[in-house]
């Protein structure tokens, strides 16, 4: 009559537990029916039908079990529904059988709303219950006990050693169940933290926005748009011949460096990184998180002036490193409409943008300068008022048929002036950066005295 499969699918449980309990419980209804019989008295019909029907509950339990056996998977849950039923209608049939005794009666019933709520759901309780109503129904016609509560103590005794027996038995079922689950929920604690750190680490090779939605389950928001996207591209100046003059390992370390610290500094500006092409790297505003596209063109604008800012910081770090070369970075922005997408093949996809600004984004990169950083006009109109930057005319770019407006970022205008933070000069011979930002109060005296002396060295020198 138990059967614990249904209900808790998922879980680790024995389908034996479903023939132990309907043997139990019914053994006992088979105990009590016996032990109802006044055996000291001639055979009567009544005391027929009590044997027949205690033989017949010990032959059902094999029979029920034999069912459940054959039963297929998709009629299984249906059949167990059926055997319940009758569970409830043979315990039903024993309460009539057994003249309606008091505690055997009581504990039938009981056992009946247990197994029902332990099931739960209203409807196992109305089946529970109807199956009872119908079995005491056919009882009372098959034996038309008097009507009179029946007290006693031999049939009262039979039924309760039975009952208690079912009830411990379902008792360390129940704690027996309690563990299991307490290991499933340990081990799913286990297998969530597992999988947040996997997430974690996933986070880090694909775009923000298709790893939230793979990872919330919305990969419907993945679909190809059009977006007024600003783009960015970057690279290192003479970087084959760079990989030719290093050991693989150093090479590893600076360029691992180099292409984290642009990493944080887009991050730090709320860009997408959308790739890294060996040395060259691709960071799009306006696709994730937009607050419009002035503020996505300026943002990036201002990220990529952080960024030439730190490569510059990072040169020096790597000539104290052995390494002659300087470091140099060209960038390229451009503003304008891409399709953002997924593409790729029923295999291999990936989340990219495309389109004709992309290619100029790339091309106005290839376009500048050693530490310079060019941009459309497209992208120059939305941050001018912001920006300070140098007209550069028209430059002619591959794949694209008419000559292009470009602009050369110079600074912040806020940084500009008085109020400037960083000076940057160079010359053979020379070499100087100064960040104001940066100076403790106390280094201030010393940084001083390191420039006059070095003015006085310098006017006391004679250059021929």
């Amino acid at each position: 009559m138990q059967d614990q499969l249904e209900g808790n699918k998922g879980r680790n449980i024995s389908p034996h537990y479903s023939t132990y309990f309907r043997c139990l419980i019914l053994f006992a209804a088979a105990g009590t029916l016996v032990t109802a019989i006044e055996w000291s008295s001639s055979w009567q019909p009544d005391k027929l039908l009590n044997v027949g029907a205690a033989a017949f509950m010990l032959v059902y339990c094999t029979f029920a079990q034999f069912i459940l056996y054959r039963s297929r998977d998709k009629k299984a849950y249906k059949t167990r529904r059926i055997l319940r039923f009758s569970d409830t209608v043979l315990v039903g049939i024993t309460v009539a059988l057994a003249n309606f005794s008091m505690l055997p009666s009581l504990l039938f019933i009981t056992m009946v709303q247990l197994n029902a709520l332990s099931l739960g759901g209203g409807r196992q309780w109305f089946e529970h219950n109807t199956g009872l109503l119908v079995g005491v129904v056919l009882g009372y016609l098959m034996h038309r006990p008097a009507l009179l509560i029946n007290a006693d103590l031999t049939i009262s005794t039979m039924s309760l050693i039975g009952i208690l027996v079912y009830l411990c038995a379902y008792a360390f079922f129940t704690h027996r169940q309690i563990g299991k689950l307490k290991e499933a929920n340990h081990a799913l604690a286990t297998e969530q933290r597992v999988s947040k750190v996997r997430s974690y680490k996933l986070s880090k090779y694909l775009p923000q926005r298709l790893w939230r939605s793979v990872t919330t389950g919305d990969e419907e928001a993945l679909t190809t748009q059009r977006k007024l996207l600003t783009v960015f591209f970057s690279d290192i100046k003479d970087f084959s011949q760079l990989t030719e003059e290093l050991e693989a390992e150093t090479f590893t370390l600076l360029l691992n460096n180099y292409l984290s610290e642009m990493a944080r500094i887009a991050g730090q500006y709320g860009g997408t990184i959308d790739k890294f092409i060996g040395d060259a790297v691709m960071v799009v505003f306006g696709d994730d998180e937009s607050k419009g596209p002035k503020s996505d063109a300026l943002r990036c604008v201002a990220m990529a002036l952080a960024m030439r800012k730190r490569v510059r910081e990072m040169k020096q770090e790597w000539y104290n490193k052995g390494i002659s070369r300087p470091l140099q970075v060209r960038m390229g922005i451009n503003t304008g409409y891409c399709t953002v997408g997924i593409f790729g093949t029923a295999n291999y996809q990936s989340y990219t943008v495309m389109g004709t600004h992309v290619n100029l984004a790339s091309r106005l990169e290839g376009a500048a300068q050693p530490g310079e950083i060019l941009i459309s006009h497209e992208t120059w109109a939305m941050i001018k008022h912001t920006v300070m930057c140098r007209d550069k005319g028209h430059i002619t770019v591959k794949g694209i048929s008419t000559p292009v407006k470009v602009y050369q970022v110079t600074d912040l205008r806020k940084n500009l002036g008085g109020q400037q933070s960083y000076l940057e000069e160079h010359a053979p011979g020379f070499s100087m950066h100064l960040d104001l930002d940066k100076i403790r109060n106390y280094d201030k005296v010393k940084v001083l005295q390191s420039l006059e002396k070095a003015t006085t060295s310098l006017k006391s020198k004679v250059i021929i």
